[in-house]
């Protein structure tokens, strides 16, 4: 992982010049301003300075993201404007049966021992050290060495003084792997965090430096959300695709509101669901609440002309037919609606899923529908349920770049930019 810093005149600047040196898939973890300083320091500007970091291993992911453009910032959502590596929550952790795990946990804190003469906990390009995280991390720890003392009072005796520090450190590397496992999230991955934390060469056998490690690769894992762009004076065509039931037309009555009542842009509605009425009827009602254009589409056909129509509007939301990812006909139906657009137009594709339907099905419609289109993920029903694990399952898994979440059916409410540091505290058992 490397991590540097950059300053500009304005944020975006600032940012450019990390995704210039660093590469497009950098992740921006802090924006900050800075005061001038000096005698003349009423005559200079504020400079941005933005602290950017690169996870130089991605082996883990089976597709690259497709796009690799700067997401502009969507500004009355709750969007993350930077990634704070620092939990500041707290976390509960059960205890691991203590028959699971031994082996590799074991292994995971020989390695971590082997260099207790290093004095920095993190050394990251001579850049930045952990101490502002780990001051975060009070609390949390504090938590969870209580967790770990009331653990072992319930063990049996015979452990000697000597070993109580590398007994502490023990348990708490078996208690995280288990939690992202209660978590669902893919033995495959939890796997990897701990090889990762097997592979770390510098001081930090203690709790809060685990914990801090672990947060930020997971951090890192999932990455700088990406919502819809815009560019130029064409509008922007979003296509949202997905399975039926996920929410579809409600998350795109959301999005629709926020962008024209929070950033005052022209938006029009555009459906090629014509399977379902129902469908239909409920984006009429929207748009007829929102005081937005709905325009039918019932072949590929027409959709070129049907945007073409609406060329003085910032942005286009095209709703789709649900169909099952089985379905080979209504499938091929989508990928030539997504494939009617001519290239001058500038497309963007969010493949709708729900967050309570198992792993090995999203699995499926990931495969199926990257046959045809480089999407991004948005995913809803984050209320209905306690499991996120698969949140990372299937952005490790397909690739994808995370767009939103949505928590609930209300509109234009209970949607946000996917928010990283909430959902890895709620991987880690954080409320």
């Amino acid at each position: 992982m490397t991590i540097n810093k950059f300053q500009g005149k304005t944020e975006s600047e600032a940012i450019e010049k990390a995704k210039k040196e660093m590469g497009p898939d950098v992740v921006i973890m802090s924006v900050k301003t800075v005061k001038p300083k000096g005698v003349f320091r009423a005559l200079k500007g504020i400079l941005y300075e933005v602290t950017a970091a690169l996870e130089e291993n991605e082996s883990d992911k089976v597709h690259p993201p497709a796009q690799t453009e700067a997401a502009l910032p969507m500004q009355q959502m709750k969007k993350p404007e930077s990634i704070n590596l620092a939990a500041d929550e707290n976390i509960r952790i059960s205890a691991v049966p203590a028959n699971s795990l031994d082996e590799r946990a074991g292994r995971v804190l020989k390695q971590l021992r082997q260099q207790e003469d290093t004095t920095d906990h993190v050394q990251i390009q001579q850049q930045t050290s952990s101490s502002a995280i780990e001051e975060r991390l009070d609390s949390l720890q504090s938590l969870l060495e209580d967790r770990i003392s009331a653990e072992k009072k319930n063990q049996e005796d015979g452990i000697g003084a000597a070993n109580d520090h590398a007994q502490e450190g023990f348990s708490f590397v078996k208690m995280l792997y288990q939690t992202l496992l209660d978590n669902e999230v893919d033995e495959k991955y939890a796997n990897q965090i701990l090889d990762e934390l097997e592979k770390i060469s510098n001081k930090g056998s203690n709790i809060d430096y685990i914990l801090s490690h672990i947060y930020q690769k997971l951090v890192l894992k999932f990455g700088q959300p990406k919502p819809i762009e815009f560019q130029g004076s064409k509008p922007t065509v979003a296509f949202f695709i997905g399975p039926t039931g996920v929410g579809k037309t409600t998350t795109i009555a959301k999005v629709a509101s926020r962008y024209k009542v929070d950033e005052g842009k022209k938006v029009a509605f555009l459906t090629a669901d014509t399977y379902r009425i129902a469908a239909t009827e409920q984006l009429r009602t929207y748009a007829n609440i929102l005081d937005m254009p709905l325009t039918i589409v019932y072949s590929s056909e027409e959709i070129q002309d049907a945007v073409r129509n609406l060329s003085e509007y910032d942005l286009i939301l095209v709703d789709t037919a649900g169909f099952s990812h089985k379905n080979a006909a209504q499938c091929e139906d989508v990928k030539k609606l997504i494939g009617g657009l001519s290239a001058g137009n500038k497309t963007e594709v969010y493949l709708v899923l729900s967050a309570t339907t198992k792993y090995r099905d999203l699995q499926d419609m990931c495969n199926i529908y990257r046959t045809f289109a480089d999407y991004r993920l948005i995913f809803t029903k984050l209320d209905e349920t306690s499991c996120y694990g698969n949140l990372l399952n299937i952005h490790l898994y397909s690739g994808a770049d995370l767009s939103y979440a949505t928590y609930g059916q209300n509109v234009p409410d209970d949607i946000e930019v996917f928010d990283t540091q909430k959902i890895v505290k709620k991987l880690l058992g954080g409320d």
